[in-house]
């Protein structure tokens, strides 16, 4: 008898983004991916596009904010949880907090630019106006082994 898989878990949204981040590696970009899911819904699927865009912004997290912003009809995601498969930078930290995700959720840090508590938590930052909850390390093997692949690859 298989195992059941859990549709809401984080583990099954995280796999939904780590399909997107091979979707990135084809496409010969940095594979990073990135899932917006609201009660329970996937409502935005983005990867990186920064060099088939030539847009230093186009990260899977910034992506997936302006998908998910059409899809509720508001710039206020205060519902919204983000699964990616890399910690976000600070750029994209901002961005979440500005949107007011409910939660990120990342697989495998990033100690030169993470900004959910590797290098800095933006995040979670007391002085800013929305402070996300953070859940990191989830499927955490899978997301930092594909990220080493690609740059071994490309060494």
């Amino acid at each position: 008898m298989s195992e059941l898989i859990d549709l809401q878990s984080d583990e099954y949204f995280m796999g939904e983004a780590l399909r997107l981040a091979r979707r990135a590696w084809e496409q010969d970009e940095v594979p990073v991916g990135a899932v917006i899911v609201c009660e329970g819904r996937v409502i935005a699927r983005a990867f990186n596009q920064v060099e088939q865009l030539k847009d230093a912004t186009a990260h899977a997290e910034m992506l997936a904010v302006t998908q998910a912003e059409a899809a509720m009809g508001d710039w206020r995601l205060n519902k919204c949880d983000l699964f990616v498969t890399k910690e976000p930078c600070p750029m994209c930290a901002g961005a979440l907090v500005h949107a007011r995700l409910r939660r990120v959720v990342f697989g495998c840090p990033s100690p030169k630019d993470g900004a959910g508590g590797s290098l800095m938590n933006l995040l979670q930052h007391p002085k800013l106006n929305h402070q996300c909850q953070v859940t990191q390390g989830v499927r955490q093997t899978e997301c930092a082994a594909m990220l080493q692949a690609f740059f071994r690859e490309r060494r």
